[in-house]
């Protein structure tokens, strides 16, 4: 699949920039690929904002892969220091591994113009979506449609739900495989008809095209009511002074869960309660009143990885102790 992408994406004059190193998935097979099929490729060491632009800059590249952490950072570069590079030598990129807020995509459509492309997968393979950046100015939000296998979106019974509502979706077909050493959750991840899931939530439209909304896991079930913390999440990555930030359910005795966010804001000295009432009221301004976090405490840094994953679990842990 990945080959026969690189063949209509890129030609043979392509200059490909991996901003990632080599020790994760998706900047791996994309490198070997791109090198495979005879492309110059460009690897960074590790991520860097103003360095990914001086990269292109440099080197004339002409593709990439990113990750919608990635772009938030060039973002909040200041406007002189993103001017100050040539980026005319871009003809098309792509992101993958996190749904990408509509406002910073669109961002980075203003920016670099209408070829930032995006897919979904997973290590899995069951299913890939693809969708270009045309396509998806008529669908924000949006990851596209499927091009290997059938979308089927169940809720809670199994039971497949209609275009608009949002569930847990599986593929039909796709690669088979299983779990290291744990066929629970193996089992867990195939349906009565035997199609799969990785535990992403989201719907499709009427046309097909489908919509991350989180991951099962990652769900906050407070006062009995389900929220997904993505929506919180994007929102505050869109306010200018905010670099990153997670959302995440901690205990709470009377609701079982209450909302907690943690920010890294762009200047660490904005960190405290005056912005933290700013963030709040940008949320409760755009945000229905019971998805917004309770509290929000500051961080200089958030634990992602090179690949933009962020990783919740230690300040879950963190911000629970009472």
């Amino acid at each position: 699949m990945m080959s026969g992408l690189v063949g209509v994406w890129t030609n043979a004059d392509a200059v490909y920039l991996s901003p990632a190193p080599l020790y994760h998935t998706a900047p791996s097979v994309w490198s070997m690929t791109m090198l495979s099929a005879g492309r110059t490729t460009v690897v960074m060491e590790r991520f860097d904002a103003e360095g990914a632009l001086d990269a292109i800059a440099r080197h004339g590249v002409t593709h990439g892969q990113f990750v919608p952490a990635m772009f938030t950072r060039m973002l909040k570069l200041p406007e002189s220091v993103r001017n100050s590079y040539d980026l005319s030598s871009l003809e098309r990129v792509i992101h993958v591994a996190a749904p990408c807020p509509v406002d910073i995509k669109r961002q980075m459509i203003d920016w670099w113009g209408p070829i930032v492309d995006e897919y979904y997968a997973s290590s899995e393979a069951i299913g890939f979506t693809l969708i270009t950046a045309q396509e998806w100015l008529t669908h924000p939000g949006s990851v596209g449609r499927s091009t290997l296998s059938t979308i089927h979106i169940l809720d809670e019974r199994g039971d497949e739900l209609p275009p608009g509502r949002a569930g847990e979706i599986y593929f039909e077909g796709g690669a088979e495989f299983e779990y290291l050493d744990d066929p629970a959750k193996t089992a867990a991840s195939r349906d009565g008809h035997g199609w799969k899931t990785v535990g992403d939530i989201g719907y499709l439209d009427e046309q097909g095209y489908l919509y991350l909304t989180d991951r099962r896991h990652h769900m906050i079930i407070s006062g009995g009511v389900n929220i997904y913390p993505q929506e919180a999440e994007n929102i505050l990555v869109s306010h200018p002074k905010v670099m990153d930030a997670a959302v995440f359910g901690i205990p709470d005795d009377e609701m079982g869960q209450s909302v907690k966010a943690v920010v890294q804001p762009v200047d660490p000295a904005e960190a405290g309660e005056e912005f933290g009432d700013e963030l709040m009221a940008w949320l409760r301004d755009r945000l229905a009143h019971y998805k917004c976090p309770r509290s929000i405490s500051f961080e200089a840094q958030l634990p992602r990885a090179d690949t933009g994953k962020l990783y919740k679990q230690g300040l879950i842990e963190k911000y629970s102790v009472r």
